[in-house]
């Protein structure tokens, strides 16, 4: 396999804390190791791609890329954009009817001379790319992709842990630490705390015990009302529990007379399937984005979860409060600043040998670092509420263990 001359990078989907970090990180070992190599970064994903948008990575960036370390987002910027969704592309002015946006953003990497491209996003952009590669290695233009798996979610097979999402767990952790003093404004509080989640409870799980390590590391002063029961998680809620609302009511109309508040941690997927099923029933249309994917801000989750509990929690006050966008634009933590230079100096070092795949922790193979192959890269991997810190956060906080994982699971 020849060195390559020059390698493109670009970012996709929904943001997470690792964006930023993962291309200084990219740029750094690229640096060090092949000083030679080209590099320039896609503005906006594929639409940037598609439009043959892109920033050359100067001697100046190069030598500052350590900046994009302390920072959260992504600076090149992202989109969601499927590429074998023509009608998609063609209602967006990406591309011009009658084009295939694949071929497009084929005919842009040869125009640049783009010989390997990383991909930092989910499974939908990472295996956007490889059928990319697939296409143009049918048209007999070889190109490298190497991945690096983005999710808050932590939900991709068979990747161990993605990046960014302890990071988002974190940053969720310290919201919710500010907005629970809100019990305090008045009386019967319901406060709902929804965190980012679409089918995988993993982040709202590893959130709340961010938060109740938080908890553990302060004094309180119950005599004049400063108790860690007001403070506590009261509830957990994740897509994957079948969840018995009247029973769980029941319990939390306890915590509510005796504190006179109760906290909530929803993940934003937990009840999509009842309020799409109410919507459709409505003759109402579910919004969804070019991947089919219902648009939760449109349908509110949150909101829908605490009118739920309001009335029969007797509440004179539901305060719904979302973490997402606090939480996935965070700057990494120390625990992702590490994951991620170790997947960046692997993306480098397969870049150099022409090794495509998603770099990560396969879990199909002893949780070896390794560039696992495009194929088995699948989003949508439940969190397994057999976790053993799980059970015992459930445990803790007095919620029954009987909410088992859906029929079926996700």
């Amino acid at each position: 396999m020849k060195r390559p001359k020059k390698v493109g990078i670009l970012t996709a989907g929904g943001l997470a804390p690792c964006l930023s970090s993962a291309i200084g990180g990219l740029i750094q070992r690229y640096t060090q190791v092949a000083p030679d190599v080209e590099i320039i970064c896609y503005v906006g994903g594929y639409k940037g791609l598609l439009q043959g948008k892109s920033w050359p990575v100067t001697p100046k960036v190069r030598n500052g890329a350590h900046i994009l370390h302390m920072f959260g987002g992504s600076p090149i910027r992202n989109s969601r954009v499927k590429l074998t969704n023509v009608k998609d592309c063609v209602k967006r002015g990406l591309v011009k009817e009658g084009q295939d946006p694949q071929k497009v953003a084929a005919d842009q990497l040869v125009k640049d001379g783009v010989e390997v491209l990383h991909t930092i996003g989910g499974d939908d952009t990472n295996t956007a790319a490889a059928d990319l590669a697939a296409f143009l290695a049918r048209n007999g233009y070889d190109l490298t992709v190497i991945g690096l798996p983005k999710t808050v979610d932590n939900d991709v097979y068979p990747i161990k842990q993605s990046l960014g999402a302890d990071t988002a767990a974190d940053a969720g952790a310290l919201f919710f630490e500010h907005i629970v003093a809100e019990h305090g404004a008045n009386p019967r509080m319901l406060i709902v705390h929804e965190v980012m989640g679409r089918g995988c409870g993993w982040l709202t799980a590893a959130t709340a015990r961010e938060y109740r390590a938080r908890l553990d590391g302060k004094q309180f002063l119950p005599e004049l009302g400063l108790s860690r029961a007001v403070h506590e998680v009261h509830g957990v809620y994740l897509p994957e529990m079948q969840l018995d609302l009247a029973g769980e009511a029941a319990r939390l109309r306890k915590v509510m007379d005796e504190l006179d508040c109760v906290n909530l941690f929803v993940s934003e997927g937990a009840g999509v399937e009842s309020i799409v099923h109410e919507m459709e029933a409505k003759g109402e249309a579910v919004p969804r984005d070019a991947f089919g994917h219902v648009k939760l801000d449109a349908v509110n989750p949150g909101a829908w979860f605490g009118k739920q509990f309001a009335a029969m929690l007797g509440a004179e006050k539901t305060l719904v409060q979302k973490s997402g966008y606090f939480s996935r634009a965070s700057a990494a933590n120390a625990e992702d600043l590490a994951l991620i230079k170790t997947c960046a100096d692997l993306a480098v070092q397969c870049a150099l040998e022409g090794v495509s795949g998603v770099v990560g922790h396969d879990e199909d193979r002893g949780g070896e670092l390794r560039a696992i192959e495009f194929k088995r890269i699948k989003g949508g991997k439940p969190f397994d509420l057999s976790t053993p810190w799980f059970t015992e956060l459930l445990a803790a906080i007095g919620q029954p263990a009987s909410a088992q994982a859906k029929s079926g699971g996700h």
